[in-house]
Formats: structure tokens, sequence, C-alpha cells
């Protein structure tokens, strides 16, 4: 991609969805890649801002993760990761060949669910077993590997495994970081970072995430838990519609 190409605008409007989609980010812990891919995508290659996205959430992960380190539950991380790992392999062999347009409409549906009830606070404060941990990181590998949306199945189990919203942060955090780690080597091997002007954007774009980051975490400490609970749920409920809109198009 040329530079020269791109015009101020554009330039200007990249600066504004990286700040609305950090400041988010800084505030619950995940929802960049959400707000950010769909809208960059409008008028730079798909090709260029889902690599670019894919580092700056990697060292937003870093940022929030490594500062609240104390905070993450790891016993929570270590049984979603290797079964998002068999999801991811599931996902890229055996339902390849499944029709992706009823998959879609139903992971919509369940997403779409689950982010009524966070709005509306409709859940009850026993948590939900642990065993919920299986079908929520075989989902998200697998349709994670299948279309690049597996966040909700993560977000909401453990928003509904960890009550206390700084905790669910950290933890949303070192998850994205494991799951960056094996992205950032499939994307390696393919080539998809050895582009030169993706690097020049994420040392651009960095001080942008890094001041989002940090005015999202002054606003997330002001935030009570049911606060928290409720922008979970909008993201979730966009995240519903945006997989609605993937499937139609399918």
């Amino acid at each position: 991609m040329n530079f020269e190409q791109i015009a101020a605008g554009q330039i200007a409007s990249a600066v504004a969805i990286l700040l609305a989609a950090y400041f988010i980010r800084g505030i619950t812990g995940f929802g960049s890649g959400l707000v950010s891919v769909p809208l960059l995508a409008l008028f730079l290659p798909l090709q260029f801002v889902v690599p670019l996205i894919l580092l700056l959430d990697f060292t937003a992960s870093i940022v929030i993760g490594g500062l609240h380190f104390k905070r993450v539950k790891w016993d929570e991380i270590g049984i979603l990761v290797p079964f998002g790992v068999i999801g991811v392999i599931a996902g890229t062999t055996l339902l390849v060949k499944l029709p992706t347009e009823p998959m879609l409409y139903a992971l919509a549906g369940f997403v779409f669910v689950f982010a009524l009830r966070s709005v509306l606070n409709l859940h009850g404060d026993k948590l939900i077993s642990r065993g919920w941990a299986v079908p929520a990181a075989l989902t998200g590998g697998t349709v994670g590997a299948l279309f690049g949306t597996g966040g909700p199945p993560y977000v909401i189990y453990l928003n509904h495994r960890i009550r206390d919203k700084s905790d669910l942060r950290a933890t949303f955090s070192a998850l994205f970081f494991t799951e960056g780690l094996t992205r950032i080597a499939s994307f390696l091997i393919v080539g998809l970072l050895l582009s030169r002007e993706i690097w020049i954007a994420y040392f651009a774009a960095l001080p942008v995430m890094l001041g989002a980051l940090y005015l999202g975490g002054r606003v997330h400490v002001g935030l009570s838990q049911t606060q928290m609970t409720r922008l979970v749920g909008v993201l979730l409920l966009v995240s519903s519609v945006s997989l609605l809109f993937k499937a139609m198009n399918v």
C-alpha cells in the first residue's frame, strides 16, 4: 500500500477510529478490533488493516495485562487456551466444509441473547460452571479460525465467571495476549507482517493507542460493576449485529 495515496481526511478518520477503539479497550479490556477493523476497512485494504490492528491489540494486551498482572485470573485462562487451540484446529480442518451461513446466524443469535441479558442486567449473582469453558473455547477457537470473530464466546464466558471489573479487564487482555501470539506467528509465516508500511503505521499509531488506553483506564476506575457489565453487553450487541451482516454477505 502506498502511503502517498492516503488523503489527509482518511488519516484523520483513522486516528479518530483508533482513539475510539482503544478508549473502549482501555475501559473493558477488549473490543478494539470489533470497532476498528470494520471501520478502517471502509477506506483501507483489509490485508493492511488486520495485521496492523493485530500488532496494536497485542501491544495493548501487554500494557493492560502487564500493569495489572496480579489481577489476571490465570486459572480461567489455563482451561480456555487448550480447548481454544483444539477449536482452531477443528475450524481449519473439520468444519471448513460446513455451510458457513447457518453457523454465523446461530452464533449471532447466541451472542445477542447473552448481550441482551448483560445490557438489562438480567443474570443472577450465581457464577456459571467452569464446564462452560469447554464449549466457549471450542466455539471461540473454531469461529475465530473460520471467520476471525472468535472473541464473543470468550467474553460471554469470562463475564459470567469473574465479577470484579478490574480482574475481568486484566483477564481479557491476558487471554487475547496468548491468542495474539498464535496469530502473529501465523501472520509471519504467510508474510502478512513483512510489509514495511504496516510497521511504519504501527509505530505512528502507538502514541494514539497508548493515549486512548490511558483515558479509557481512567474511565474504567469510575465505573460501577453494573455499568461495566452493561458496557460489555453493548459491545456484544454490536458484535452480534456484525456477525449477522457477515452471514448475510457470505
